[in-house]
C-alpha cells in the first residue's frame, strides 16, 4: 500500500504569501513534520537567467578568525536566501567586487542564484569593500554575511 502523501495547508500557504508582502520578504520557507513549503516572490529587481555551469564545488577553508562577528558588522551584506553565491555574472566574466573597490548604494555584489533564478544582490549603501566572506559557487544560508562594506 502507498504512503499517503501530506496534504497541503492552502491556509497556510496563503498565510506565508500575506507575511511576505507583509514584511517586504522575497522569500519564506516553513517545514513542518515531513512538509516542508516554501514561498517566494519576484519582483522588479530579480533578473532571471541561465546558471552558470561551473565545476563541483570545492571545499572552502574556513575564514580567517577575526575578534569580531562578521555578521554582526554593520557593512555585513547578508544573503536574502538559501542558495548559491556566484562573485561573477558568468564563468569567464570577472567578478562584481574586489576587497578594497569602492561601491554605490545599489550597485551588483553578487549574485545568489536560488531555484534556477540569478537573484541580483546589491550594496545597501555607498562605501568601500573591506572583505569578501564567500568563495564563488558556494552554498549559502538565508542571513549568511557575504560581503562587508564599510
Amino acid at each position: 500500500m502507498a504512503a499517503k502523501k501530506p496534504s497541503i495547508d492552502q491556509e497556510l500557504i496563503r498565510d506565508l504569501a500575506a507575511l511576505l508582502k507583509e514584511t517586504d520578504l522575497n522569500e519564506i520557507e516553513v517545514e513542518q513534520d515531513s512538509l516542508r513549503i516554501r514561498v517566494a516572490r519576484g519582483g522588479g529587481h530579480f533578473v532571471q537567467a541561465a546558471a552558470p555551469v561551473a565545476a563541483a564545488p570545492a571545499v572552502a577553508a574556513p575564514a580567517p578568525a577575526e575578534s569580531t562577528d562578521p555578521a554582526n558588522n554593520p557593512g555585513a551584506v547578508k544573503s536574502p536566501m538559501v542558495g548559491t553565491v556566484y562573485l561573477s555574472p558568468s564563468p569567464d566574466a570577472s567578478v562584481f567586487v574586489n576587497v578594497g573597490d569602492s561601491v554605490k548604494a545599489g550597485q551588483t555584489v553578487v549574485i545568489v542564484e536560488a531555484m534556477k533564478t540569478m537573484n541580483q544582490i546589491a550594496a545597501p549603501k555607498a562605501g568601500k569593500v573591506t572583505a569578501i566572506l564567500v568563495e564563488n559557487s558556494q552554498p549559502v544560508e538565508f542571513g549568511e554575511p557575504l560581503i562587508v562594506v564599510e
